[in-house]
């Protein structure tokens, strides 16, 4: 019996069948647009050390090279390779930022985590790219709007621990974080201008892949 309708009493010697339900064409799934989901603006964070600073500085750049290196390879699985070796230079990127961050502060092993742990906004450093943003069929312009979005993300995230700073030293490599970041947006934005833009219907695909249990 469907919810929300009254059935009527059948007499005692026969039972009246419901009528067979018309039989309707499945509707057809339509490709999901690239989304990026957009992360609350972080609020003053507290940073109470250099080696605490650059501790997150350390992670935020190292994770955003794991997740990018992991994109490449989800690209490369739908042979997707223009977008995949797309993602390979951003990891390569990021990576080297990382390793910079070592060298400057002269540490020989990537730094333990600070004994309050990492003060993300999320479960994730601000400049790692969610995986529900990747789409098979995305285009290399798509790559760079993820990175850009990721770019803003750890420029207010550098913002709010120079707001939070517990010291002017600390404030003034926040803030000096920050202006390289904004350096980042710009210089992903200046590639935007020379990537092709995806026409519309980028995301259609005749013969899209199947889930084959």
């Amino acid at each position: 019996m469907r919810p929300g309708k009254s059935a009527r009493k059948a007499g005692p010697a026969t039972k009246r069948k419901a009528a067979p339900k018309r039989k309707t064409a499945p509707k057809r799934k339509t490709a999901p647009k690239l989304q990026v989901v957009k992360a609350a603006r972080p609020g003053p964070t507290p940073a109470r050390t250099m080696g605490e600073l650059m501790a997150h500085a350390y992670a935020l750049e190292l994770e955003a090279s794991e997740r990018y290196a992991e994109f490449a390879e989800a690209m490369e699985a739908h042979n997707n390779r223009a977008v995949a070796e797309l993602f390979r230079k951003l990891a390569r990127i990021e990576h080297r930022h990382a390793e910079q961050i070592l060298e400057e502060m002269g540490w020989t092993r990537p730094p333990a985590p600070p004994s309050t742990g990492y003060r993300w906004e999320g479960l994730e450093a601000p400049e790692t790219a969610d995986f529900t943003a990747l789409h098979y069929l995305m285009q290399p312009y798509h790559a760079l709007v993820i990175a850009l979005h990721n770019e803003k993300r750890a420029h207010e995230f550098f913002q709010g621990l120079a707001a939070g700073a517990a010291t002017d030293k600390v404030r003034r490599e926040a803030e000096s974080m920050a202006a390289e970041e904004a350096e980042h947006v710009r210089l992903i934005e200046a590639w935007m201008k020379r990537t092709p833009m995806p026409e519309a219907g980028w995301d259609h695909d005749p013969d899209p892949p199947r889930h084959v249990d």
